[in-house]
């Protein structure tokens, strides 16, 4: 996709930035119903809504995401320099340890539940699902370290595809410890793979010194290959890291909870700790992850807060949609709104009366519109049948002269005068007796 394509003319024409979609009314319907069913769905387990700046300070995710991650090294829209340098937010749990800081929650009310819903950004390379403008579903749970908050946050991602009727999906688990279990690790990896470094792809051979522990979650098939017979971190973890991460595993086998194992499982942002988890969907392909998430014990610590623990998952909005799409799972949008009542002129003399007629009815509580390109009463009237209106009062001079319209009704071709000042009550009448709701939806 180009920012400016040809016209018929030659000339150039703009077009939206590469990486970003515009969302017609056809496609918020569907995007509504998700965050209709995140909206009812997160709040049903306690969480409520908070809503951050697309805008944070660039210190925020250097410190958060971490200094030699893809994102903050190649992939983040920042703005000015040293103090004043702000960042287009590449994720949403940073922002909201910066709130729940900011506003002192750890010292009047500890643990809190959130959810968002809203626009991140990424300069990658644009693909079906993935966008570098995208949005993110995602709630937060700050202020303890739980196990059972685990699996209530895998099983309240889990259960927001299952109300979506999206079946098929994996639920991928692991656990990376903490800084200090992964330090002991790090060192295992290196020692194992340095010798098959020259076969790993370039990409992998550039982590091997500054994050070999993204090896692991590596696409290519010849560094999954390599990385097959490496051993699990679980061998690796203090007492206290083994302990929370059999609490998951548990904790998943009694809630029933369908889930795989995944040793090679890791997050792409330095704050993680303990529980990492993935969601997957193979109707998306190689890039199959529609949702993740995971521990983040260390980050209000390293905001500037006090210990405390944290953890959470972001779903894709797009990546979802598409999974949707591509799995035949027909996501039921609202109903497209309806005008109830088109006010169609017989001569231009007779807009200036519809105009306020329109205003009256939609006063009232009634979706009205009326013609605004000065057609034809036939091209009124067929306008209005094209979009599905099953009323039109034709004001014409006559009517006008004696404060009144014809109401017709569409369906049946029947028409009959009514005063104007009684048009809202008869309209009303009119659709309840046909089923219709008079405000539209």
């Amino acid at each position: 996709m180009t920012d400016q394509q040809p016209t018929s003319e030659g000339t150039p024409r703009l077009a939206a930035p590469r990486g970003t979609v515009d969302l017609k009314p056809d496609d918020l319907r569907r995007w509504r119903a998700l965050e209709r069913l995140a909206h009812d769905l997160f709040a049903r387990y306690g969480y409520q809504e908070i809503r951050t700046p697309v805008l944070e300070h660039t210190r925020l995710f250097v410190r958060s995401i971490g200094e030699v991650t893809d994102i903050v090294e190649k992939e983040m829209y920042t703005f000015g320099e040293g103090e004043d340098s702000v960042t287009l937010r590449p994720e949403g749990t940073a922002g909201a340890v910066r709130a729940y800081l900011e506003h002192g929650y750890p010292q009047r009310a500890r643990c809190q539940k959130w959810y968002y819903l809203g626009p991140m950004f990424r300069r990658e390379r644009p693909q079906a699902g993935r966008q570098r403008q995208f949005h993110q579903l995602g709630v937060e749970v700050l202020g303890s370290s739980d196990p059972f908050l685990d699996v209530e946050v895998m099983t309240l991602a889990c259960r927001f595809f299952d109300a979506l009727g999206l079946t098929g999906y994996d639920l991928h688990v692991n656990t990376i410890g903490t800084p200090a279990d992964r330090d002991r690790y790090r060192a295992v990896l290196r020692e194992r793979l340095g010798p098959k470094r020259p076969a790993l792809c370039p990409n992998c051979q550039a982590r091997f010194d500054r994050n070999v522990f993204r090896i692991l979650d590596c696409k290519e098939e010849q560094c999954r290959a390599l990385c097959a017979d490496l051993p699990p971190i679980e061998g690796y973890l203090a007492d206290d890291s083994r302990g929370h991460w059999r609490a998951v595993l548990a904790g998943l086998e009694r809630s029933g909870l369908p889930h795989t194992p995944d040793r090679h499982l890791v997050r792409g942002f330095d704050y993680y700790t303990h529980t990492v988890f993935e969601i997957k969907h193979a109707a998306l392909g190689a890039r199959d992850t529609i949702c993740g998430g995971g521990r983040y014990d260390n980050l209000i610590a390293d905001l500037g807060g006090p210990s405390l623990g944290a953890l959470g998952f972001g779903i894709g909005t797009e990546a979802t949609l598409l999974a949707a799409e591509r799995a035949g799972v027909e996501i039921a949008g609202e109903p497209a709104p309806r005008i109830a009542v088109y006010v169609a002129t017989i001569t231009p003399a007779e807009r200036p009366a519809a105009y306020r007629l329109v205003a009256r009815l939609r006063d009232a509580g009634i979706a009205a519109d009326m013609d605004h390109e000065e057609k034809s009463l036939r091209k009124q009237l067929r306008a209005a049948n094209a979009i599905g209106v099953p009323l039109v009062a034709i004001l014409g001079p006559d009517e006008a002269a004696n404060d009144a319209v014809n109401l017709k009704t569409m369906q049946t071709g029947e028409e009959r005068t009514v005063a104007q000042q009684d048009l809202a009550a008869a309209v009303r009448a009119a659709l309840t007796a046909g089923g219709a709701n008079p405000g539209g939806a």
